[in-house]
């Protein structure tokens, strides 16, 4: 790579991401657009000069016709780069539901996937300033708040696996240069083009605005130092959930007294960790719903949203599992449950694990001894051979079986700081 003052600036900025201790292995999603691609030859020079061992990989998500030819474009130049590399295949589109959310959590899925089968900890993303500015500016037109503003997240973890953006500090014609110095080309995605999205329709809008002084580096920066006051105001709510709130049987209880006394903002904070910790969901609902059950707990009435059931009494907030959002959730054998549960005992080929329900729970005498409310037990999960109720544990019936929490209680705590 011919290097420049700038170009080595711009790949000292990448590598020094990953210091002081740079992993052994490092994987690399590559579309082979100009980002991605650009990250890639980076990351390989890195590895040429003793970095760590890099690995490539593409998701093909079988989308468009042109996808195969590409991945195979990636191909040949992680060849030409000495980097390993694998593509990666989804078929599981059915045609419902958002296509965009479905092959983005597919996407990361397989990667993650792919990366624990390579033994790598760590996989490089390339977003970059410009994605952070186009976010900030789709995200304003939405009315977002702080949350919603803040800069994306340097790493996040997806099913056991790191993803990070280390040029989340670098500009897109920043990389197209460094691919320019080699004489490489890239792929350009048709879509880029097509003002029918809001990403594309934020691009404009920041070259209209950059006379005004308005960049993508400066909304970027804006970006992060709203993180900044986002993490404070998770901190004091990570303080404030210790003190008030607790789990029981996967319900996430709350004081009402110490609760009531607290901003609203830190309320919502706890109320939205809650949610997602219950229903297991990786995002809340939206801020407007979320006004609503502040609203409704404020006047003593339950609510149900994101698949949980808010209960309020005198003493207490709790945050359960809604039946209805598990309630045709079976399962063959006895392995987890609505990601929370395992159920371990004497398992028999004609049994199933399902909800207990309303008619599960009159047939195990002992419920009231448990200290769980009617509501949670409905959601718990149960032993069953056809209509028979062989075992329900935290219902009192266990019969020689017992339940696991597959989500411990730290880890409803840890999840306000890990944004």
């Amino acid at each position: 790579m011919s290097v420049t003052p700038d170009t080595s600036l711009i790949c000292d900025r990448i590598t020094g991401f990953f210091l002081p201790a740079p992993p052994i292995a490092l994987g690399v999603a590559v579309s082979g657009g100009s980002d991605s691609l650009g990250l890639l030859v980076v990351l390989a020079q890195w590895a040429a000069e003793g970095g760590p061992t890099i690995h490539a990989v593409t998701v093909d998500h079988g989308l468009r016709a042109e996808a195969a030819s590409e991945a195979q474009e990636v191909a040949r130049h992680c060849a030409e780069l000495g980097v390993t590399h694998d593509t990666l295949t989804w078929g599981g589109w059915t045609g419902e539901g958002n296509l965009q959310h479905r092959a983005r959590e597919a996407r990361y899925d397989l990667m993650s996937d792919w990366a624990k089968s390579r033994g790598i900890d760590q996989v490089a993303v390339a977003h970059t300033a410009d994605d952070q500015a186009e976010t900030f500016l789709m995200r304003l037109a939405r009315e977002s708040g702080l949350d919603g503003l803040s800069a994306m997240a340097e790493r996040k973890r997806h099913n056991g696996t790191v993803f990070c953006r280390p040029a989340l500090g670098v500009r897109r014609e920043d990389l197209r240069d460094i691919l320019r110095s080699r004489g490489m080309s890239w792929i350009e995605d048709p879509s880029n083009a097509n003002t029918d999205y809001d990403r594309v329709k934020a691009r404009e809008a920041l070259a209209v605005l950059e006379p005004l002084g308005i960049t993508a580096p400066g909304l970027a920066r804006t970006a992060v130092h709203l993180a900044e006051a986002r993490n404070t105001l998770n901190w004091y709510a990570f303080i404030a959930a210790r003190d008030l709130a607790h789990v029981q049987a996967a319900d996430v209880v709350i004081d009402l007294r110490k609760f009531r006394i607290l901003p609203d903002e830190i309320c919502r904070r706890v109320l939205l960790e809650a949610l997602k910790w219950v229903s297991g969901a990786q995002y809340g609902p939206r801020g407007k719903t979320l006004e609503l059950l502040m609203e409704s707990l404020r006047g003593g009435t339950d609510m149900t949203l994101h698949g949980c059931h808010v209960s309020v009494n005198t003493q207490e907030v709790r945050v359960s599992r809604e039946f209805k959002a598990v309630e045709g959730l079976e399962i063959q054998a006895p392995c987890a449950w609505d990601d929370r549960w395992r159920l371990e005992g004497p398992w028999q080929e004609d049994m199933r694990i399902g909800a207990l329900g309303t008619d599960g729970v009159l047939q195990c005498p002992a419920w009231r001894e448990t200290g769980l409310p009617l509501r949670s037990l409905y959601a718990s999960p149960a032993v069953w051979r056809g209509a028979e109720l062989i075992a329900a544990p935290l219902a009192g019936l266990n019969n020689g079986w017992r339940a696991e929490n597959l989500r411990p209680e730290e880890d409803f705590f840890a999840a306000f700081l890990s944004h």
